[in-house]
């Protein structure tokens, strides 16, 4: 009988393989435009720019192609596969060559480092030095110590440097509904999991349709669709396995991220919660110079 009481750690690099062959230009210019957004902007030309959890690769290409020297890491070694796959199909060779599959904004890859490690190894995150900009967007709250990650994130943070952050936001009983539903597909055969979240995302498809519809809009979900495409460059089948499947999972409010960053020498630029629906809060702070 399976292990019902500690669930298996969810393997997101087999899901960021599936999403790779969905990349395409458009899905890159619409992660650009969101991390431009998400950063308000800010200069990456010659920036030194930390992805944690870089999963997929896509910020850490968006973030090259803007001009920054990228670091990307992550402990999955499928994730790694994808990031470096990435890198080898958008980017140019080391020497500037121009035998890349795609030309278009690429980049020469000796400005791009990536390797399989930790932020809870100590020893692995503090040999990479100090960044202009930390990167760790929904990734922290899945690593069973989302405090010490934190705290280990943030120190990769150069002074004057921003340290972008987005952590699952804290709705309380809806927060420990969605951990049992987590926790349940951990449960399940490999074979049921697609089923299961497939039975598990139509059922909120329904009930946000319903809403709509009892709004005076048009209940069909292509607009939101649309809009989660635009967002990162996501997909949206790949963003609910990500969402069902993600463990471990911890959650968080504003105040409990805020005050502690606050206290250690950093200072809020932007915001943007999710009010009381459910998903990631974002964060920018600035680390005082």
């Amino acid at each position: 009988m399976p292990d019902t009481t500690t669930p298996t750690r969810f393997q997101f690099g087999l899901n960021w393989q599936d999403f790779l062959r969905t990349v395409d230009g458009a899905r890159i210019e619409a992660a650009a435009r969101s991390l431009d957004a998400l950063l308000d902007g800010e200069d990456l030309r010659g920036q030194s720019f930390l992805d944690i959890g870089c999963g997929s690769g896509l910020v850490s290409l968006v973030a090259r192609m803007a001009g920054a020297r990228v670091t990307s890491f992550d402990p999955d070694e499928a994730c790694v596969r994808c990031t470096e796959s990435l890198r080898t199909r958008w980017c140019a060779s080391e020497s500037g060559a121009d035998n890349a599959t795609q030309t278009t904004g690429s980049q020469p890859t000796n400005d791009w480092r990536i390797a399989q490690g930790s932020i809870l190894d100590v020893d692995f995150v503090t040999s990479l030095g100090q960044f202009g900009i930390v990167y760790a967007w929904g990734v922290l709250h899945h690593t069973g110590q989302m405090r010490r990650a934190i705290e280990l994130a943030r120190e990769r943070t150069a002074p004057g440097g921003l340290f972008v952050l987005a952590i699952y936001h804290d709705q309380g009983g809806a927060s420990r509904r969605w951990a049992a539903i987590k926790r349940f597909y951990h449960i399940l055969p490999s074979f049921l999991r697609p089923v299961y979240v497939a039975a598990i995302a139509c059922w909120y498809e329904v009930r946000f349709a319903t809403a709509r519809l009892l709004s005076g809009r048009n209940p069909l979900p292509v607009q939101d669709w649309e809009a989660k495409r635009r967002d990162r460059g996501m997909s949206v089948w790949h963003d609910w396995v990500d969402w069902i499947g993600g463990w471990p999972f911890e959650v968080s409010s504003p105040d409990e991220i805020i005050n502690p960053l606050v206290q250690a020498g950093f200072s809020l630029r932007r915001i943007k919660t999710v009010g009381n629906g459910w998903g990631c809060n974002e964060y920018v702070f600035r680390r005082s110079g």
